[in-house]
């Protein structure tokens, strides 16, 4: 019963080294591969000659599908399969990067990517409950340590893909290396595979759960006032990150008529001062209560983002740009440890709650597009206020 005292007391001081790197590795890992993608598909689709209605289904249709079985596969998580599914799908996952490699065309690549998205959520998502169960008295500052390793992958992705273009190899030894750090991740995931196990249950719980219970078990567990508040703040606060990354180059061209360059600028200034600022939060967050930090870091944003949105000068303009990065810095990580701590030993339910979620906010950059075409890419701007205005409202009278 080694594994009952490391998850009922306080992790052995090597066993919480093991997890750490184990955790941090692999969320550095899968937010290197977004990187990667995200930077080689104009190289993809020019080599592989696909359309913009294949590039269009190839980022959908695998997201979409893996958005209906990460659900069920966090709640059998809940049910003691957390550490075979982990497993299996840092597998799947090696191999959908090992086959995008040696992909000849459109339909390699959308096996590829169909095999690849819901893996990365096996692996990486419950990889991440592992470690929130097993330190819960530490999510907070555990969440800032993997936002920080993510955005660190996410930053030097890019660059992965950029040096091996200047070398003339082009994107394909870029998806080869991924594999095989893959592959060097699933090895050091199955040598601590006993860290992984769902917390044994208590001697009185009931009898093994069902996956129709657990399905149930998920709804009553939004009648909770704490899951349906963390649930909602986490998409808002999502305007203010991804979905604010995802069209500042467009703002920057469109409305505050940068070149091409300078919006790349932009966009690295945000994305820089982001990794900054992450790596700020990790030792903040061991002396301030994550609450007081984000009251404080959403009331500055308030004040700052229409200075952003009405000032012309463009230094003055990045500048700003890069303060409402660092301003955001920690918002996913305070929150997301607070949604695992709102349903402590079940965090498979708090990964398909958090999937759910998701499908319903990934309205949002839809509304938004379908504002701007109409009424233009400024005006819909403006509405990313709602995410710190509705953080706010929620924030107010939580605890420290």
């Amino acid at each position: 019963m080694k594994y009952a005292n490391f998850t009922k007391q306080k992790p052995r001081p090597a066993f919480a080294l093991l997890l750490l790197v184990a955790a941090l590795g692999i969320e550095f890992m899968d937010e290197l591969v977004d990187g990667v993608s995200g930077a080689a598909w104009p190289l993809i689709q020019k080599d592989l000659s696909l359309s913009y209605l294949q590039v269009g289904i190839l980022l959908s249709v695998p997201a979409f599908l893996a958005n209906l079985i990460e659900p069920v596969l966090s709640l059998l998580a809940d049910l003691g399969w957390r550490k075979r599914l982990l497993l299996l799908g840092g597998l799947a996952y090696t191999a959908g990067m090992a086959l995008i490699a040696v992909s000849g065309g459109f339909w390699g690549l959308l096996i590829a990517m169909t095999l690849y998205y819901p893996s990365a959520g096996m692996f990486v998502n419950l990889m991440q409950a592992a470690w929130m169960d097993a330190e819960p008295e530490r999510r907070e500052q555990n969440m800032a340590r993997w936002a920080l390793a993510g955005s660190l992958g996410n930053v030097l992705g890019p660059l992965l893909v950029g040096l091996l273009a200047l070398l003339g190899l082009g994107w394909r030894p870029a998806f080869a290396v991924l594999a095989v750090l893959m592959g060097v991740a699933l090895l050091f995931a199955f040598r601590i595979r006993h860290l992984l196990a769902n917390p044994p249950a208590d001697p009185e719980q009931q009898e093994q759960e069902t996956l129709l219970e657990a399905i149930k078990g998920a709804g009553q567990a939004l009648l909770n006032r704490e899951v349906r508040l963390y649930l909602i703040l986490l998409e808002f606060a999502n305007l203010m990150l991804d979905i604010f990354r995802g069209f500042v180059a467009l703002y920057f061209v469109d409305v505050a008529g940068t070149t091409e360059a300078q919006a790349a600028l932009a966009v690295m200034v945000l994305t820089g001062v982001g990794l900054l600022g992450d790596a700020l939060v990790v030792p903040l967050l061991e002396r301030v209560s994550g609450m007081v930090y984000m009251r404080f870091s959403v009331f500055a944003l308030l004040l700052v983002f229409p200075l952003f949105m009405l000032i012309q000068p463009l230094l003055i303009k990045l500048v700003l740009l890069g303060v409402l990065g660092l301003l955001t810095s920690g918002w996913y990580a305070i929150l997301q440890a607070r949604l695992y701590a709102s349903l402590p030993e079940k965090s498979g339910t708090v990964l398909a709650l958090g999937s759910v979620a998701g499908l319903v906010g990934g309205i949002f950059p839809f509304l938004l597009g379908a504002w701007a075409q109409h009424y233009g890419l400024n005006s819909a701007m403006w509405l990313l206020l709602a995410g710190p205005v509705v953080l706010l409202m929620g924030l107010l009278g939580r605890r420290g």
